[in-house]
C-alpha cells in the first residue's frame, strides 16, 4: 500500500483533465446473465500520456474534499456512508469507474463539446465538486439512483480547469436500472438507459436516435436475394451486419457496441458474462497509432486503451486487465471489511510487462 498522497497542486490536479482531453474513445456496455446478474463493463482510453493507473479501496467514514480550480482543496466535503472500490488515475480522488458495497456502480466518460457546467463561484465553494470526483461522491454516499437524483441539485459540479471539456456519467443499480447523467447548460439531467451502452459525445439521446439509422442490420447471413435475372448470395457468414460501422468515432462505437452486446449469446452466470464482456470489448481496443496523424504520435505506447474493467454487481466482484498485462485480475469486494479497512490505493500493474506462459510440450 502506498502511504503517501500525491502532492496537491494545480499542475498535478489538472493532469487527468488534460490527458482525458487527448482521447475520447471510452466504450461502455451492460449485460445481464440468465441468473439475473448484471455486468457493467467498459474500456478506458487515453492517448495523451501513459497514465498512473490505480485502484482505490475506500472505507466507510472516509472523508474527501473536492479540489478547486486553483488545484487546492477547499470545495465540498463528503464522508462515506458506503465503502467502495474503484479504478482511477493519477490521484486517489480521481476514480473513473467503481462500485460500492451496496452494489451501486458509477463511471465517468469523456463528453467533449456538448456538456456545460456552471462556472465556479468562490461563494459556492462548499457546494462545489470537481467532475473527476463525482464518482467517488456517488459511491460514498448513495445506494440507489433515486437517492442520487434527490441530492444532485445540492451540488455544483465544476471543472478543475475551466478551459477543459466535460464528462458524463453512467450509474447502475444491481437490479439493472441504469441512467446517464449529463450536465447541460449547468443543469444536471438524467436519462434512463435501456440499451446499456455509453460512449462519448454527442449526447445520449442523440445516440439513441442514431440507432434508428441501422434498422436494417441483423445477425447471421443475409440473402439470398433475387436480383433481376440472377441470384445474389452471401460470400460469408455475418453479412447481415454489413454496414455496421467499424471506425473509432463515438457514434460508430455506440452503434457497434449496442449490436454486439445485444446479439451475443446470453451466459448463465455473472462470472461467465463478465468474461464475455471482455471478449466484446476487445473489438474496441484502440491501436495507439490511430489516435494521431501518421508520424505525429508524441511517444510510443502499446494501446490507447489503457485498461478494461468488467464488474459483477450481483456478486460484488471487479475484474480488469491493462494494456501491459491482459491477464484478468480480480478484486472480490466480499473479502473486504469496509468498516475497518484503511483507505488505500495501488497501481494496476506492478510492472509494465505481459504475463506470458510457455505451452507444455511433452
Amino acid at each position: 500500500m502506498q502511504t503517501k498522497y500525491f502532492i496537491y497542486n494545480a499542475a498535478i490536479a489538472l493532469t487527468c483533465v488534460t490527458m482525458a482531453a487527448q482521447s475520447d474513445a471510452c466504450t461502455g456496455i451492460t449485460m445481464t446473465a440468465k441468473d439475473k446478474s448484471v455486468i457493467v463493463a467498459r474500456t478506458v482510453d487515453w492517448s495523451g500520456s501513459k497514465m498512473n493507473n490505480i485502484y482505490v479501496v475506500s472505507p466507510r467514514g472516509h472523508t474527501e474534499q473536492s479540489l478547486l480550480p486553483d488545484g487546492k482543496k477547499g470545495g465540498m466535503k463528503f464522508t462515506a456512508k458506503y465503502g467502495f472500490v474503484g479504478l482511477g488515475m493519477q490521484q486517489p480522488e480521481f476514480v473513473v469507474d467503481g462500485t460500492n458495497e451496496a452494489g451501486l456502480s458509477a463511471a465517468l466518460f469523456y463528453f467533449p463539446e456538448f456538456g456545460k457546467y456552471r462556472p465556479y463561484s468562490a461563494t459556492a465553494s462548499d457546494k462545489s465538486l470537481s467532475d473527476f470526483q463525482v464518482v467517488s461522491w456517488i459511491l460514498s454516499r448513495f445506494s440507489t439512483i433515486d437517492e442520487l437524483e434527490a441530492a444532485i441539485d445540492n451540488v455544483r459540479i465544476i471543472n478543475i480547469d475551466p478551459t477543459a471539456s466535460t464528462v458524463h456519467w453512467r450509474i447502475t443499480e444491481p437490479g439493472g436500472r441504469q441512467v446517464v447523467l449529463e450536465v447541460i447548460d449547468g443543469v444536471p439531467t438524467f436519462y434512463e438507459n435501456p440499451i446499456g451502452t455509453l460512449t462519448n459525445a454527442p449526447g445520449f439521446k442523440w445516440h439513441m436516435t442514431n440507432l434508428d439509422n441501422y434498422v436494417n442490420l441483423t445477425p447471421g447471413r443475409a440473402g439470398p436475394t433475387i436480383f433481376g435475372p440472377i441470384k445474389l448470395r452471401s460470400l460469408s457468414n455475418g453479412t447481415g451486419l454489413l454496414g455496421l460501422p467499424g471506425d473509432f468515432s463515438s457514434p460508430s462505437r455506440f452503434v457497434r457496441a449496442s449490436f454486439l452486446k445485444t446479439y451475443s449469446i446470453q451466459q448463465d452466470t455473472g462470472p461467465d458474462t463478465a468474461m464475455q464482456a471482455f471478449h466484446i470489448l476487445n473489438n474496441f481496443d484502440v491501436p495507439f497509432g490511430t489516435s494521431y496523424k501518421v508520424g505525429a504520435a508524441p511517444f510510443d505506447m502499446l494501446s490507447a486503451t489503457q485498461w478494461t474493467i468488467a464488474t459483477d454487481l450481483a456478486n460484488h466482484v471487479i475484474y480488469y486487465h491493462t494494456m501491459y498485462n491482459r491477464t484478468i485480475r480480480r478484486i472480490d469486494m466480499n473479502n473486504i471489511d469496509f468498516e475497518s479497512v484503511p483507505f488505500q490505493y495501488h497501481p494496476l500493474d506492478n510492472s509494465p510487462t505481459e504475463t506470458i506462459l510457455d505451452a507444455k510440450i511433452n
